[in-house]
Order: structure tokens, then C-alpha cells, then sequence
């Protein structure tokens, strides 16, 4: 790791905010990675306390030259949320309910808020947020805007960009301005009128551009939404939306709220290839679904083999699919929901799958279905060995009559380079988490990675769909946006940076001038990338070893599921603090057990301090999808730092406790006479 000396930037910092700056390598490392193949160091960490914080971080990074990274709870898989900048984490003070209006349906929230939080609050008034992305239990808001995340019900309720009213911002120039809709009111509350002179005038040279360019899909979220700029009350929030923080700090987001539906009902229908699975989604559509989501044959036997999961798996499949679909049907009269389930009973019977689907229609059975697939990323992650379901084609999207076809030649791809792929999630709008199994620590996993992309991008063209359906650009995608939509596109992408942070200030190198995807430099296993060997003190044969245990982890946060149910992990239940997740102890083993942490990391003070509140409850083994034991592997880490450095005497008075005991048992009458003397 490269030793960070901005000693300027942090001194500055430390004296002007009150909340924690980080500058250490261990915490600059808890934060270098999300749930990507990525890997890059912070310059510094800013958890700020409050927005004054949030301003003068800012207007410090400014004048330092150095880039500004806002982050939520780290969970994205393009590479958004990591870069070689300041970065300020929202997610341990920025975390309200600002405003909310129960009558007008609409909320009012900092950035850093949990949804599931929001709904928590929300449900007692019989209202939620709609837009109900897998992660829920840790997601914030502010990631959710700047990603312009959808979730399995968008059929219904739409992406971010349709349940976003406005956007509270702060500017690279220190300014701050309220992105809504234009109503006439020329200054759209205090915008800049020059600056929206500018934005309106770009739409309105681009629009037969912008119409041309842009695939008339539900599931486009590739660069930034410069189509409401050609509409004639354009909301100015909805250009912010899915700017994965390169545009402005978000302060406020304002959301449109949605009744929470008394009745829901699920059938799970069980098809023998998956071809036809993808076949039929077109005509389940028409029964009006809420939702529609696909579970493969990988997911459903990696699921068996967890065991927080494999009860409900084997309560809803039966025999063994190859594929499922999971349609829920949702809204207040139970009779008809009912009626709608019996619908699609029929047409699966018609479509020739008779007696195929299981019904779920109490609420336990049916939350605990859909908990499956919302763990469906980690599940599939849970795949033991270095080769991993990658993410960089996953969200691609196409209409549902070219699903099939496209998923059947997406296969012939992967089998043409040496692989396989999974498939889950969103068949209701033509948008599957489609990942390849590579092996991102050898070159050759670059090397097929940039051909599997090149060959689904002209597929995706020739079907005039979308190469980027829910997950964002950062560093996977936005290099595509050139031959996706055209250089005069990206032109117009590059022309909104400028006119609303000119000097890069914000997270630099996402959307705009990218770096290349498969550039190995920017990757979690870098070239060269080598663990230390151990001899172990316990049995990692399992995973090849305990390097191959910690780097099981993939980031994606389930351990981050604030006050919520379950146990993981509780020593993050009281601190809030990255730094006590059990994500952020796998990062800094991973980290230390190669190098980048210094030699022997392993060994050190500060390695032993990130284990120490780590209780041994056990949680993450079995909470967490993937099965990161962190428990074990503190007892590890103390295994190989006792061997270099000994026993202390706190443990050895401890471990002899039983030894010793009976002796200490003779001294009791003296001890005691402490509660018998006067005062």
C-alpha cells in the first residue's frame, strides 16, 4: 500500500471538523474496496458529524486539489464507491428522516439512511419506498439516488429516477442548490440561472440526439439522464439521479412514497430448461405482476448447501428445475390476488408446464422465499475456489421477447471462452444478473472478461437494448458508453461534468473520462498478488487455505444490517463503525496477509485491535451468505501472533484460571475484608 502523506489535507481536516478523520493505512484499506472486482486506496476518510462537516471537508479537498468520494455503505459492484480521493461516509451520523408528509405521501431524507430504516419508520403509517433493492437492510438512500437502483418490483413502481421529487445538493463551487421539477419559476429554487441556462440549452440541441441515442427501455441507467433535459417541465433532481456522486454532494433527497399493499401472493413456477423459463416471461408480464424474478439452477443447489437457506429451498422446489420464476401479484383485494395466482396456474398449464407451480400465500412462507433471492449475489458468491461469478455484463437489458435468445447466445459466449455463467434476478423488465465464473487473480480472467464484453455489447446493440440496467457505470461500464451511445453522447455526458463541477472535484473517472474496465492496476488482485503462507493453527483445507477463507468475503455488506434482525454482528450493532464489521476485519486480513499492509501486519498491535471486539458470537457463520467465519478466524490471527510474540499475562492468567483457582479460593476472607472496612 502506498504510504498517504498528505499531511496538509488531514491536518487542515482534524482542525476544522468534528467528526473522525482517518488517515491511517488500516482504515484507509477498510474503505478501498465495494462490492466490485476493484481495489483502490482513499487519500484520507471523513465520517462528518453533521453538514458543516460535510461543507468544509469539501471546500478543504478543494483547496488541497485533492478529489471528493461521497459513500454510502460501500455495497456497489461497478467500482463507484472507491477511488483515490477523500472519501465522506455518510452512513454513521448523515442518517434522518428530515421531513415527512403522510398526507402528501413524500419523505424528506439525508444520505446516508437505510431503506429498510425508512420503511421501518414508514410502516406504522402505511406507507414505504418502493424502490426495493436486495440490499435493503443496508443500502442508503444516497447510494440509491446516485446509482438510480430499481429493485424486483420496477415493473410496478419504476427505478430510483421515477420516485425521486428533488435533490438537495451542494456544489463543487461551495454553492447549494434544489434540483426539482421547473414549474415556471425561473430560478428552481436557487439554481443558478446561468447554470440552468446552460443544462437547458444542451437538451435542447441534443434532443433529436438524445431521442436517437437512448434504447426505449425502463432499465436504462448508462450515464447521466440528460433526456429530462428535452422534456417540457424537465426535474432537474432527475438529472442528479444515477450521477453516482460525480456531480454534487446530495444533502437532501426528496422521495415519493407509496401505499404499502394489504395483500400479496407468490407462485413459484418450475420450468425443466431455462430457455424456457426465459420464454415464458414475455406472457407472464401480462397478468400484471409486481414482480418477476428468476432463480437458476446454480442458485438454487448453492442455496441446498447454506444452511440459514436450505429449509426454505427445499419447502419451494420441487423435483429438480433448472430454472424458476418467482411472480408475486400484490395489492388490496386478497380475492383477487388469489384469482390472479390461479390465472397464472392456467397459463402455466397452457404453455405446457401443468402442476408446475407452488403457491405461497401466507405472508412467513412467501418473505421467506423472496429472503432467498434477495441474498441471490452472495449466494452465488458463495462458490468456493478463486474462480467467482464476476460482475461486469450483469446488467445488460433487453425486451422480453428477445430474452430468450439472448440468454441462450450469451451461454454459447461463455462456453466459447471456457467458462460458464449464472443467471438470477429481474426477467419481469429483461435485466438478469448474468455474471461469468472467472478468476480475477490470473491474467487470463482479464483477458476473457474484456472478449465476453465486447461480444455481449454488439449483441446488446443489435437488440437495441441497454448495456447498463441497474447497477451503474463506475469502473466497469462507463468505458462502454462510447460505443453504446456515440461519441456525440458522450460529448454531451462530458459537456454536464463541466458545467456542474468544470474543475473533476467529484469522484473523477466514473461516467466521464474513464479508466479502462479491465485495466489489472485498478483490480482487487492485482498483478503480482500473493498471499503469505501460514501454518495454520485450525483446519482451512476447505477453501484451499486461509487465505482462500478471508477472500471469501465479496464486500457486499450483509454483516452492515444496522438494528435490524439477526446477530451479525454486533459489535457493529453498538459502534456503527467500519472498522468493527465483519467486512472490515476480512478486508484488513486480506490486506495484511498480503503485504499491503506493511510486513507483518498480521502480527501487529493494530491487527489485534481490529480483532479485539470481534465476541466470537458465531453470527457471521451462519448470517452471513458466503460464510465468512470471523471467529475463527480471530482465533487464528491470535494463534499466529502468540506463536511470534508469545502469551500475554492477561491470557495466561485466564487460560490457568482452573489451575489456580482453588488456591485463589484460600485468599477470599482476606479479599473480603475490603467490603467489611469502614468507608
Amino acid at each position: 500500500m502506498i504510504q498517504n502523506t498528505n499531511s496538509s489535507l488531514e491536518r487542515k481536516l482534524r482542525q476544522e471538523l468534528r467528526g473522525d478523520v482517518l488517515f491511517d493505512d488500516f482504515s484507509r484499506g477498510r474503505y478501498s474496496t465495494d462490492a466490485s472486482i476493484y481495489q483502490l486506496m482513499p487519500i484520507g476518510v471523513v465520517i462528518p458529524k453533521s453538514d458543516d462537516d460535510v461543507e468544509a471537508a469539501i471546500k478543504i479537498a478543494k483547496e488541497e486539489g485533492v478529489p471528493v468520494l461521497p459513500r454510502g455503505s460501500g455495497t456497489s459492484q461497478n467500482g463507484q464507491a472507491i477511488g483515490e480521493a477523500l472519501l465522506l461516509d455518510t452512513t454513521r451520523h448523515l442518517n434522518t428522516v428530515v421531513d415527512f408528509d403522510k398526507e402528501n405521501r413524500t419523505a424528506c431524507v439525508q444520505p446516508g439512511l437505510v431503506l429498510d430504516h425508512l420503511n421501518r419508520f414508514l410502516k406504522p403509517h402505511g406507507l414505504f419506498y418502493p424502490v426495493d433493492v436486495s440490499t435493503a437492510n443496508r443500502a442508503t438512500l444516497g447510494g440509491m439516488t446516485g446509482n438510480n437502483s430499481c429493485g424486483a418490483r420496477s415493473i410496478r413502481y419504476g427505478n430510483m429516477v421515477h420516485n425521486v421529487r428533488s435533490v438537495e445538493a451542494l456544489l463543487a463551487d461551495g454553492s447549494k442548490a434544489h434540483f426539482k421539477k421547473l414549474n415556471g419559476d425561473p430560478s428552481n429554487g436557487n439554481v443558478d440561472p446561468d447554470l440552468l441556462k446552460l443544462l437547458l440549452s444542451l437538451g435542447k440541441r441534443e434532443a433529436e440526439e438524445i431521442v436517437a441515442r437512448f434504447p426505449d427501455l425502463l432499465r436504462r441507467v448508462g450515464g447521466y439522464n440528460i433526456d429530462e433535459l428535452i422534456k417540457d417541465k424537465p426535474n432537474l433532481g432527475r438529472l442528479l439521479v444515477g450521477s453516482e456522486g460525480t456531480l454534487g454532494f446530495f444533502q437532501r433527497i426528496h422521495l415519493d412514497l407509496q401505499p404499502i399493499p394489504a395483500e400479496k401472493v407468490l407462485g413459484i413456477c418450475h420450468f425443466p430448461t431455462f430457455y424456457e423459463a426465459m420464454e415464458a416471461t414475455q406472457h407472464i408480464v401480462k397478468l400484471d405482476p409486481a414482480a418477476v424474478e428468476l432463480v437458476d439452477r446454480t442458485m438454487i443447489d448453492l442455496a441446498r448447501a447454506i444452511p440459514i437457506f436450505a429449509p426454505t429451498v427445499n419447502r419451494f422446489v420441487q423435483g429438480e428445475p433448472d430454472a424458476l420464476l418467482l411472480v408475486e401479484f400484490a395489492g388490496e383485494d386478497r380475492n383477487k390476488q388469489l384469482a390472479d395466482l390461479q390465472q397464472l396456474v392456467e397459463l402455466m398449464g397452457d404453455l405446457g408446464f401443468p402442476n408446475s407451480v407452488v403457491e405461497a400465500t401466507d405472508n412467513e412462507f412467501l418473505n421467506a422465499v423472496w429472503e432467498v433471492r434477495k441474498q441471490g449475489l452472495n449466494i452465488m458468491m458463495s462458490m468456493k475456489g478463486d474462480g467467482k461469478p464476476v460482475s461486469f455484463i450483469e446488467d445488460c437489458a433487453v425486451e422480453l421477447k428477445d430474452l430468450a435468445e439472448y440468454t441462450r447466445r450469451l451461454s454459447e459466449i461463455f462456453e466459447k471462452n471456457g467458462t460458464t455463467g449464472t443467471f438470477y434476478a429481474h426477467a419481469s423488465v429483461g435485466t438478469l444478473h448474468v455474471r461469468p465464473v472467472l478468476n480475477m487473480k490470473e491474467e487470463s480472467g482479464a483477458t476473457k472478461m474484456r472478449a465476453i464484453v465486447e461480444e455481449c455489447l454488439e449483441m446488446v446493440r443489435e437488440y437495441k437494448g441497454s448495456h447498463s440496467g441497474e447497477h451503474g457505470d463506475g469502473l466497469v461500464r462507463s468505458e462502454f458508453h462510447l460505443p453504446m451511445f456515440g461519441k456525440r453522447m458522450v460529448d454531451n455526458f462530458a459537456e454536464v461534468k463541466q458545467i456542474l463541477d468544470p474543475k473533476g472535484l467529484f469522484n473523477p473517472g466514473k461516467i466521464v473520462a474513464p479508466t479502462k474496465m479491465d485495466d489489472r492496476r485498478l483490480f482487487r488482485f492485482k498483478p503480482g498478488y500473493q498471499t503469505e503462507a501460514l501454518d495454520t493453527g485450525l483446519d482451512w483445507s476447505a477453501w484451499g487455505g486461509f487465505a482462500g477463507a478471508v477472500e471469501m468475503c465479496n464486500n457486499n455488506g450483509a454483516c452492515r444490517k444496522l438494528g435490524l434482525a439477526g446477530v451479525m454482528c454486533p459489535s457493529f450493532q453498538i459502534t456503527g463503525d467500519e472498522a468493527h464489521v465483519t467486512r472490515g476485519r476480512a478486508n484488513l486480513l486480506r490486506l495484511g496477509i498480503s503485504g499491503q499492509l506493511g510486513p507483518d501486519a498480521l502480527h501487529s498491535d493494530a491487527m489485534a485491535e481490529a480483532m479485539s471486539l470481534c465476541v466470537g458470537c458465531k453470527g457471521c457463520k451462519r448470517e452471513c451468505p458466503v460464510g465468512v467465519d470471523m471467529a475463527a478466524m480471530k482465533i487464528e490471527v491470535q494463534y499466529q501472533r502468540a506463536k511470534r510474540s508469545g502469551i500475554s499475562w492477561h491470557d495466561r492468567l485466564v487460560a490457568y484460571l482452573p489451575r489456580y483457582a482453588p488456591w485463589a479460593a484460600r485468599l477470599a476472607p482476606l479479599l473480603n475484608l475490603r467490603d467489611q472496612v469502614p468507608g
